[in-house]
């Protein structure tokens, strides 16, 4: 019996925000994912834990197959979100290849020991807590840029002075070294991630997003 194609609507996993879940659906496209499952003797022969497999398993039915517009850094993310055969070892930890990026770059996408979304370049460097806070930052950039009323792209040490005083953490982008932050009227996107694993300072960016009403501000 043939495999029942994947939808190419996708149906936004559990846990995101409604703003993060009219993004995926609204935005994204499903494609099939990767049968993980058929590697796990292969990769278990090469040293491989059957633990470490069993996350890449999890994050493939969660994850796997889902491509979601460019994202404004990071050369546009990854083209479409999926596991790999995970990289480590006991002693380093294991890290889980998240998908290719959209195009040749000195760094990859990867899910950490404890499951943060990041990149690995000359350093691992983790850019939020979960694949979850990646896409709830993807969401909120479209979110932020539809409803701004000016946007501002601030570069190298001039991020360092940003004045945050008055702004509080967005908590559902669940920032790490990325983190974005909600003033009265205005959104700021501040990305760390490249600079550090790249040991490139003059790599740090911020958006800034001004003029937004009550309603643009909100989660939902």
């Amino acid at each position: 019996m043939a495999a029942t194609p994947a939808s190419p609507i996708p149906v936004a996993p559990a846990g995101l925000t409604r703003r993060a879940e009219r993004f995926v659906a609204c935005e994204g496209i499903r494609v099939a994912p990767h049968d993980i499952e058929c590697h796990r003797d292969a990769w278990i022969k090469h040293g491989v834990p059957a633990a470490e497999i069993d996350r890449a398993v999890a994050f493939e039915a969660r994850w796997g197959g889902l491509a979601l517009p460019p994202a404004p850094f990071y050369e546009s993310g990854p083209r479409i979100l999926g596991a790999d055969v995970p990289e480590g070892s006991a002693t380093e930890g294991w890290w889980i290849p998240a998908g290719d990026g959209r195009y040749s770059m000195a760094y990859g996408f990867m899910i950490g020991p404890e499951g943060e979304f990041g990149i690995s370049g000359y350093h691992w460097t983790p850019l939020h807590a979960s694949t979850k806070g990646w896409v709830e930052s993807l969401a909120l950039a479209a979110h932020a840029r539809r409803w701004a009323k000016t946007i501002t792209r601030i570069t190298g040490k001039a991020v360092e002075s940003l004045n945050l005083a008055g702004y509080e953490p967005v908590p559902e982008v669940q920032g790490l070294t990325d983190s974005w932050w909600r003033g009265k009227d205005s959104l700021i996107a501040v990305y760390r991630g490249e600079a550090i694993s790249m040991d490139a300072p003059g790599c740090l960016e911020a958006h800034v997003y001004a003029g937004l009403g009550e309603r643009a501000l909100r989660a939902d």
